[in-house]
């Protein structure tokens, strides 16, 4: 596991969209993405959205598949996922939206949506590089705590803890979704590469969890302790909790050449 600390939220998006770019020049064109909503990415599409602009990064036969979607939100519902991927990834990375794919979080055919999404994923080759959020509990997508470290995509109950935190995109606590679809721990694991962004002193505790606290489904994410190329990227908020920062911070600064992320 790779982690490094950025002084701020503006260089954590830098750092890791600069990862994510090396990742897709060495895969090509028709990298495959995993994506992640929430606020946690946005300044890591936005990096990844100078970088094209710059012409340091080629998108164009990208595929990208989202974590996860609410269940029961009507079509076009402006907090539904699909929407949300729209606005902050599809649009501003240029993708080609026949390319871009969220679980189906309708109603109708719910039961073998999470079976259709995993095939749609080995279909497409699988993900090159998974960007990721985590939650104030230690999840990533909406894997809850005690979710299989093992589990693919399937729905899910949210915590209180969850919606609430996710309350403020709705107009009250009692508009967000109870259910959701999300892609698995065993799916998120299968991705070749995985980029995992935090900042703010909220997420200390999860990040400390995460990164040098036991592996357990009380804490999805420590799961990635266990991933072969993951990248951890915080700021100094987030990294609050962390015993060895400053060993990781020597780490990154001392990166064999080739290891090196273009950060002009």
């Amino acid at each position: 596991m790779e982690i490094i600390i950025c002084p701020n939220e503006g260089r954590v998006g830098q750092v890791a969209a600069a990862k994510i770019a090396k990742i897709a020049a060495e895969v090509g064109p028709g990298v495959v993405l995993g994506v992640a909503t929430g606020s946690s990415p946005l300044s890591t599409y936005d990096g990844l959205a100078k970088l094209l602009a710059a012409g340091k990064l080629d998108l164009s036969q990208a595929s990208a598949f989202a974590l996860d979607e609410y269940v029961g939100l009507a079509d076009g519902h402006p907090e539904s996922y699909r929407e949300v991927i729209r606005r902050t990834v599809t649009e501003p990375l240029g993708l080609d939206p026949s390319r871009v794919h969220v679980p189906d979080g309708s109603l109708h055919g719910l039961a073998s949506a999470g079976e259709r999404y995993e095939k749609a994923i080995v279909a497409a080759g699988g993900v090159d590089v998974q960007i990721l959020g985590i939650g104030t509990n230690g999840h990533v997508g909406f894997n809850e705590p005690t979710s299989s470290l093992s589990s693919r995509t399937r729905v899910k109950m949210l915590t209180q803890n969850t919606r609430q935190d996710n309350a403020r995109f709705f107009a009250s606590l009692d508009d967000v979704p109870r259910h959701c679809i999300t892609q698995g721990l065993g799916t998120i694991m299968a991705a070749r590469h995985v980029v995992l962004v935090a900042t703010g002193e909220a997420k200390a505790d999860a990040v400390g969890r995460l990164v040098e606290g036991p592996v357990t489904a009380m804490c999805p994410a420590s799961v990635l302790q266990m991933h072969q190329f993951a990248t951890i990227v915080v700021d100094e908020a987030a990294a609050g909790h962390l015993a060895l920062a400053d060993y990781y911070k020597q780490a990154f600064e001392n990166l064999p050449a080739w290891q090196a992320l273009d950060l002009a």
